[in-house]
């Protein structure tokens, strides 16, 4: 087991070095761009009362979007929250995660995208995905599990309990936490003594790897090997070292406790999306207004994605009773029923 090295490419390797070219690179690069486009714009939707709550990502879209390029068609994923360019990237409608936010089934559009409702709980999502690979194993289906997961979802007993099941019944999963410092505002090093969090896959059975969660690359190239094996009944923990740039949600203000991190190796102070186009630039796989092209194309899709978000019918109370059972029991009917006389 690799649970010490972090596993890169930029500043590392050359692209042809790795298992991706230049459409490959470009595809990434774009995916983060529409990524950061959603997340300004949702935070600036929230500050004008547009929503209610929102949790920004800025900074932790490279290993969001590798990850995202490296699920297969009928792999399912398992997020959490703060997984939104996980679910752009691997193409969930824009106007289905800002309709969320405003109190709206998770998924309103048409779409058959094998994608699990997000949890907002923490770590609630773990012994799902384990459950979902454990079925999927048993019906010898060929898919692998993605479960998204914050450094804060490793304090959670929910967290041991799916690694321990994923390592005795060799469950098709790959847990990817996210590793971004804060756990709200409680830092790594008071969450855990294990020098990595990789490192706690030993106790599991499985394997444990640490990559650089600002390297869209690496991130991909690591999940996808990580997937192989999980199709082969071998899971694995994964811990993406990425830094969380903005607040744990829009209800937080980590200038309280976060003025100056001495423990901020420099790397991680790199923007992911600069450090990208950066290197990208470089070796001439992007033009000058590559990334002004994509920019612009992803604010006409957020114009688009805004209205039809804006365009859902508000859904009512008594929407909270459709998708739970299959058949309602009497105790929820006879609530359902008062509610309805209720609202009169």
């Amino acid at each position: 087991m690799d649970d010490a090295r972090v596993h890169s490419v930029l500043g590392e390797r050359d692209l042809g070095e790795t298992p991706f070219d230049a459409d490959d690179a470009r595809a990434l690069l774009t995916d983060m761009l529409r990524a950061r486009a959603f997340d300004e714009r949702a935070l600036a939707l929230q500050r004008r009362g547009w929503m209610s709550g929102y949790p920004p990502f800025r900074g932790q879209e490279a290993v969001q979007v590798g990850a995202a390029r490296a699920l297969e068609e009928g792999d399912w994923l398992f997020p959490t929250y703060r997984s939104n360019a996980l679910q752009v990237a691997r193409g969930v409608p824009m106007s289905d995660l800002l309709a969320f936010r405003r109190g709206h089934p998770e998924y309103v559009s048409d779409h058959a995208i094998p994608n699990f409702p997000q949890a907002v709980p923490i770590a609630t999502q773990l012994p799902h995905a384990v459950g979902a690979g454990m079925a999927a194993a048993r019906r010898a289906a060929e898919h692998a599990v993605l479960c998204d997961f914050g450094d804060g979802a490793t304090s959670e007993g929910d967290f041991h309990e799916a690694l321990n099941f994923s390592g005795v019944f060799d469950a098709p999963v790959v847990f990817l936490c996210e590793n971004n410092g804060w756990a709200i505002s409680l830092p790594r090093k008071r969450q855990t003594a294990s020098a990595t969090i990789a490192g706690k896959a030993a106790a599991y059975g499985i394997e444990g790897v640490r990559v650089d969660g600002n390297d869209p690359l690496a991130a991909c190239e690591v999940v996808g090997e990580a997937l192989d094996r999980a199709r082969d009944g071998e899971p694995t923990l994964i811990e993406a070292l990425t830094y969380r740039q903005g607040a744990h949600t829009t209800s937080d203000d980590p200038g309280r406790y976060r003025r100056d991190d001495p423990d901020l190796p420099a790397w991680r102070a790199r923007d992911p999306v600069e450090r990208f186009v950066e290197y990208l630039d470089e070796r001439g796989i992007i033009g000058e207004e590559f990334v002004a092209n994509a920019r612009e194309t992803a604010d006409a899709e957020l114009d688009e994605a805004i209205e039809r978000a804006e365009a859902i019918t508000e859904s009512g109370p008594g929407e909270l009773f459709e998708h739970v059972y299959a058949t309602l029991p009497p105790a929820l009917e006879r609530q359902r029923e008062t509610l309805r006389a209720d609202d009169g």
